[in-house]
């Protein structure tokens, strides 16, 4: 189904005018371009927080953009346990996956309200070999998110639960400012809970509420009424072991 556009609007407006297009996998098309990827766009999905936009094991039909909102990618094992495998912020390409027919192996759930822009899978081929710059731009995306998967790896296996905790919220605080319009200052939102940290970094509530007390203790930062405020931000940056040269900013 096509995109649906609103009376007085062209082809391509609604992409043209996407807040987060610069972030997303159509950001190198020009109008006439984004009017074909509008061709292909089923519209767009609201999801509550909490709710799933797609479940471990399904067959995905669809894949989304990120339009608002905070979401989670995660995997859960036989006995309940859950792996977060990616906090994703607006501008996220989620669901895809090489072989269309294969359930995909995680669930895609909403931590805050989301709204999603929403295309068949069917298409995605069709689209991608009208417009081979997406194709590129999805590769330079699957590179670079394997690479932050390795860093991530890193961080689970190797460092310490201080060291673990520091470098997630100094990420998510640097993606956060590359992306927000009144990024100056210390502090963000974080619609995240101990919980989801610890399941993110393997560890417990209870071990993350004590690293974060540390940090808070120690002036570095603060994570309180869902604000993550940076005091001391060269101190924080030698405890996650952030290296500019190396770890790119991420979107």
């Amino acid at each position: 189904m096509a995109g649906q556009r609103t009376a007085g609007t062209k082809p391509g407006d609604f992409c043209a005018q996407c807040g987060v297009r610069n972030q997303a996998v159509c950001a190198p098309l020009d109008i006439d371009e984004l009017a074909v990827v509008e061709s292909f766009r089923s519209g767009v999905r609201a999801v509550p927080a909490g709710a799933e936009l797609f479940a471990q094991g399904e067959v995905n039909t669809r894949v989304y953009t990120l339009l608002e909102g905070w979401a989670m990618l995660y995997e859960t094992l036989e006995d309940g346990r859950r792996q977060i495998m990616e906090f994703c912020l607006p501008g996220a390409f989620l669901g895809f996956q090489i072989d269309p027919e294969r359930p995909i192996a995680y669930t895609a759930q909403a931590i805050s309200d989301i709204r999603v822009c929403t295309f068949p899978r069917k298409g995605l081929e069709e689209l991608f070999h009208e417009k081979p710059d997406m194709s590129f731009r999805m590769a330079c995306i699957a590179t670079r998110e394997q690479n932050f998967a390795f860093q991530h790896l890193t961080s689970v296996g190797r460092r310490t639960a201080q060291e673990r905790v520091a470098n997630l919220l100094l990420e998510l605080f640097l993606r956060i400012r590359l992306t927000s319009p009144d990024g100056a200052g210390h502090a963000i939102r974080l619609p995240l809970t101990q919980e989801h940290i610890g399941d993110a970094l393997g560890l417990t509530s209870v071990h993350v509420n004590r690293t974060l007390r540390a940090l808070r203790e120690d002036g570095i930062l603060t994570v309180r009424d869902g604000v993550l405020r940076i005091m001391d931000a060269d101190r924080l940056v030698e405890i996650a072991g952030y290296d500019p040269k190396v770890h790119e900013p991420r979107t």
